[in-house]
């Protein structure tokens, strides 16, 4: 369990401890944002393969059994995990790396923007959370927590970050957006528009969703029913 703990904090310290501070923009200074980049994206991909290997080694101890009606329900929310994921991949979006708003646009947010402004963030937020109740032992809380806090967190230091660059366009897509999932439309600054998501988005979530239910016990060796 030792080592499970040092890796999440080793990718919480990759992410909360480099982009977003002055270490990021020092690094950028010293070798270049595309040099900066590619060595962040390696630096992240050997710190998820290490917390998931060390996840994958550590001991089962069992704190809580997750019952039916628990599993039934991440079983059902679990699409819109999907659906979150693939309209954030598949759509610009000035939250994202390397992204700008367009102060041009007819309007400042469209599709799951309307919605809010960080889909990524909160799908994995979503997915980490529904996989944490339903996976009651040490292990799962600690590697499913820290995504859930690698999301959560993040939402909010992307906003930061993006507020202090202060990119032309970006207070008006900020007050047109929440961060808070259809906080919004709840208060009537946004409508939902499911036209400006696409149909195509849906299949495609719910595609995915059927694959990974169906390989789910050959790929991570449990079955999504228990």
């Amino acid at each position: 369990m030792l080592n499970l703990t040092i890796a999440a904090l080793f990718l919480l310290g990759t992410h909360f401890g480099i982009a977003g501070t002055s270490l990021r923009a020092d690094l950028i200074a010293r070798i270049g944002e595309r040099p900066y980049r590619l060595l962040y994206s390696l630096l992240s991909i050997v710190a998820l393969v290490w917390l998931v290997t060390a996840w994958r080694a550590a001991p089962l101890l069992p704190i809580w059994t997750a019952g039916t009606a628990l599993r039934h329900t991440a079983l059902v929310l679990m699409p819109l995990a999907f659906l979150l994921v693939v309209c954030a991949v598949t759509a610009p979006n000035p939250t994202v790396m390397g992204q700008k708003p367009d102060p041009d646009a007819a309007s400042p947010a469209v599709g799951i923007l309307r919605v809010t402004r960080h889909p990524f963030m909160w799908g994995v937020g979503l997915w980490a959370l529904l996989h944490l109740l339903t996976n009651g032992d040490e292990a799962s809380v600690l590697f499913f927590g820290t995504f859930l806090a690698l999301a959560l967190i993040g939402t909010f230091r992307i906003d930061a970050r993006r507020t202090r660059e202060n990119a032309r366009g970006w207070g008006v897509f900020l007050q047109a957006t929440s961060n808070l999932p259809f906080a919004p439309i709840i208060e009537r600054r946004q409508r939902l528009q499911p036209g400006e998501i696409g149909l195509w988005r849906v299949a495609l979530a719910l595609g995915l969703y059927v694959a990974f239910f169906w390989l789910h016990p050959w790929l991570f060796g449990i079955s999504p029913l228990g």
